[in-house]
């Protein structure tokens, strides 16, 4: 038996059965990556002593007969935006390269407490801004389906770990759709929580009212049973949300037989036939398995992208401002006097990217500006969540293609920040109206094997209402056991 393609149902069912003990579910994923990661890269630091140590406390339970928590030796690789006690925590930045944190995120700590192991901490964009890995300090992670094309971004380690089978599930983050967009293009369920349903205490802060953890996996319910463990009110983070938590994998089995699915006009015009083809085969799917498809529209959609980028760098320039050499990080080693130690620290530890949003971010919240920007911007935020609203007055969930085109090659983009940020055109405004959202696989491209394309995973997302995962992941569930996930 492989191990490392077991998904999380069968990783605990076999620790529970005694089939394999957690000691050697995660050998295997460590021995694997030792193998295969050389190529993909999805990882950026390991730590194996922490991943055994807990798989040993798992056997000692199992041994004794003891309640096995419900991630009991489910290996799982955690995106290196989420701090993690005693282990490198770098934001795929050279300006925190060597920072180790002190404590854990609260959904690391809660994720250890359910019995997983944490293999290590995975690549993503440099502090998460990003739609490709191609920003990280380091190097780029790639697409385990063709090495020469991108994972997404900006969690795409964890989406490619995955993919790979380097781990079971993996954590990330997402801002703007840096979990659910490299899900679609590795081909494997993403999830992101309405905002406050996880806490984000221990997430190093890109922007803060927008900022999620959440889930990657390899079925829905590696989603469910992760989101039931690290989802819940935590007094260290004011901002998540003192409402009660479902049982989600029970809450799979409801069936959707009536749902009411919405279509918005906006998100299909101008699709290309590679992506809207597996697209419209999945709708298909969902209305021949029960559901009522119903139009909407969602009329402010093409002002998602310009309020995202101004409301995303605003708070990305105030969040990253404590990165000056002083408290914490990189320091410049030569400089003349506070100012130029200042200039100099962040210009070697910050790359191109995050210096471009710190300076969009900067100049929007600037004297003069801010009433012209940032303040529009935040106007047009509550357009587009009142969009939501009204569409969510009508139907139950909403279908929408979760990215715009599959994965494209490495460097294809790099120049042209422009294209780059449009990669997220389907997944910003879940993110700004603060909705829960789920990308799913359903197919994959043509390719085309004259020119050497291989075909290509196509990722479907559902946008549900505030705190609705449950319905959410019972729909995603119903597609999948429909044989969504495999329809090309």
């Amino acid at each position: 038996m492989d191990l490392t393609a077991l998904n999380l149902a069968e990783v605990r069912d076999a620790v529970r059965s005694k089939t394999a003990s957690a000691k050697e579910v995660a050998l295997a994923h460590l021995e694997r990556i030792n193998r295969e990661d050389r190529n993909v890269r999805s990882y950026l630091t390991l730590s194996p002593e922490r991943a055994l140590e807990q798989a040993a406390r798992v056997d000692r339970a199992v041994a004794s007969g003891d309640p096995l928590g419900r991630l009991a030796g489910v290996p799982i690789a955690v995106k290196d935006v989420i701090l993690t006690r005693g282990v490198r925590t770098t934001c795929a930045s050279r300006i925190l390269e060597h920072y180790i944190p002190p404590y854990d995120a609260t959904a690391v700590e809660r994720l250890e407490a359910a019995g997983a192991c944490i293999l290590g901490k995975t690549n993503c964009d440099e502090f998460a801004m990003g739609s490709s890995t191609e920003n990280s300090g380091f190097f780029p992670t790639r697409n385990p389906h063709d090495l020469e094309r991108v994972p997404g971004g900006s969690s795409g380690g964890s989406a490619a770990a995955v993919a790979a089978n380097l781990a079971t599930v993996a954590l990330g983050s997402d801002t703007g759709g840096s979990i659910r967009q490299p899900a679609a293009l590795c081909g494997v369920a993403g999830l992101m929580g309405t905002y406050g349903r996880v806490s984000r205490f221990g997430l190093v802060a890109f922007a803060s009212s927008l900022d999620h953890i959440g889930p990657f996996g390899r079925s829905v319910r590696d989603l469910a049973a992760v989101l039931q463990t690290i989802a819940g009110r935590d007094p260290h983070d004011s901002t998540s949300a003192d409402v009660p938590v479902p049982d989600y994998e029970a809450e799979l089995e409801g069936g959707i037989e009536g749902l009411r699915v919405g279509i918005p006009r906006e998100y299909f015009a101008g699709l290309s036939a590679e992506i809207g083809d597996p697209i419209q085969r999945g709708i298909d799917l969902l209305q021949n398995i029960g559901c009522e498809m119903v139009p909407v529209t969602l009329p402010h959609t093409d002002y998602a992208i310009a309020c995202y980028y101004i409301i995303a760098t605003a708070e990305a320039s105030s969040n990253l401002a404590r990165y000056d050499g002083v408290r914490y990080g990189l320091r410049a080693s030569e400089y003349d006097d506070l100012r130029d130690m200042y200039e100099r620290t962040r210009d070697a530890g910050f790359g191109a990217e995050v210096k471009r949003r710190i300076m969009l971010g900067t100049y929007v919240l600037s004297s003069g500006y801010y009433e012209a920007y940032y303040l529009k911007a935040q106007r047009v935020r509550s357009l587009l969540a009142r969009d939501f609203n009204e569409a969510f007055r009508s139907v139950d969930v909403i279908v929408t293609p979760t990215s715009p085109v599959p994965a494209f090659k490495i460097g294809e983009r790099s120049d042209d920040p422009l294209q780059m940020y449009l990669a997220d055109i389907y997944t910003v405004t879940a993110s700004l109206a603060g909705i829960p959202g789920v990308s799913v696989p359903c197919g994959r491209t043509q390719g085309d094997e004259a020119s050497g394309v291989p075909p290509l995973p196509v990722g479907m997302q559902l946008l549900g209402r505030h705190f609705d995962e449950a319905r959410l992941l019972r729909a995603a569930y119903a597609f999948e056991r429909a044989g969504g996930f495999d329809r090309g």
